[in-house]
């Protein structure tokens, strides 16, 4: 990307306009794919409580060799944002230049958090939920989740969303997006979730089990998407011990994801949980059976965000919608 004129500004705005589900999903298929075959690697996460309005800080980074992408969001959780009307997550991310060093753009990045991160499960669901899936279930009605649940939607022939939320009373905007999308809609418990789903997304920000082992069906597929810190946790250790564990980056699965507490008991080892992106590269078969379990243990990698904000920036660039800074 040309820096001579100064780096290019991408707002969230534009982010909205130019980055839509499909190139979403293939810039983080191809980065998946990337770091499985060393082609990119995520640097070491920096994330901090602030002590301060219960926020959550930090910083994720990598350099994408095969797609020369190199960069860094910045980032956390707010989570009285929504009482100032504003979204909980808060990322701005940067992205330099391979070659120099030279910042090349500003990207907004709290759209694109949402959008990596159901074109994450999307690309889980894609590859590792049975081909004959017909419900979908979702645990979590916040900000995140009508972009899970559009993006889920595309990848396999849902005829039925089910869904529970410890908040109830959020539950009708995932109701509205399921009707928009033509699907039937059923608000149920955890239990009755597990028997109904053959697909489960989880997208909240729990610290205790919601989802429990014995509640699962033979054959479902898990996208965990919530657990991305120390002490997060959404669903049972023995569901996770249980399953076919599968993820974006096997080092923060087994650290600050949802395998943490597995492995942190000794039930899984951190040499039972597959890369997604071998998988995706043909190296792994991923499922092998209709009454296998598998379980997408869904972090958060840095080179998810570079990845939609490199596509945001060149988009914008050439579509001439961008402004440019001198620092």
């Amino acid at each position: 990307m040309i820096t001579q004129d100064g780096p290019l500004i991408v707002t969230e705005d534009l982010c909205a306009q130019l980055v839509g589900r499909q190139q979403a999903f293939d810039a983080v298929e191809a980065v998946f794919g990337a770091m499985a075959s060393g082609g990119a690697r995520n640097f070491p996460v920096i994330r901090e409580a602030l002590g301060h309005a219960d926020a959550i800080y930090g910083f994720k980074s990598g350099f994408d060799r095969e797609g020369q992408v190199l960069g860094v969001k910045s980032g956390g959780y707010w989570p009285g944002n929504t009482d100032r009307g504003l979204t909980n997550h808060q990322s701005t991310v940067f992205l330099f230049d391979p070659d120099t060093g030279r910042l090349s753009a500003l990207v907004g990045g709290n759209y694109l958090t949402a959008v990596r991160t159901a074109a994450s499960s999307a690309v889980s669901i894609a590859y590792l939920a049975r081909k004959d899936a017909k419900v979908l279930g979702m645990v979590g009605a916040g900000h995140q989740s009508t972009f899970q649940l559009r993006a889920a939607a595309e990848q396999r022939a849902f005829e039925k969303v089910v869904a529970w939320n410890p908040h109830p009373d959020m539950l009708p905007r995932l109701a509205s997006v399921a009707d928009e999308i033509g699907l039937e809609f059923e608000s149920v418990s955890p239990q009755e979730l597990g028997a109904q789903a053959d697909v489960i997304i989880t997208i909240t920000s729990a610290f205790e089990p919601l989802l429990m082992k014995e509640w699962i069906e033979p054959g479902t597929h898990l996208a965990c998407m919530g657990t991305d810190t120390k002490g997060k946790q959404e669903v049972d250790p023995a569901l996770v011990s249980a399953a076919s564990v599968f993820t974006d980056e096997v080092a923060q699965s087994v650290s600050i994801g949802e395998a943490q507490h597995a492995v942190g008991n000794g039930a899984l080892t951190e040499k039972a949980i597959t890369p997604i992106g071998a998988v995706i590269n043909g190296v792994h078969p991923g499922r092998v059976s209709a009454d296998q379990i598998t379980l997408f243990d869904g972090t958060g990698v840095g080179l998810q965000d570079l990845a939609v904000a490199s596509v945001a920036a060149r988009l914008a660039e050439d579509c001439g919608l961008a402004q440019r800074i001198a620092l």
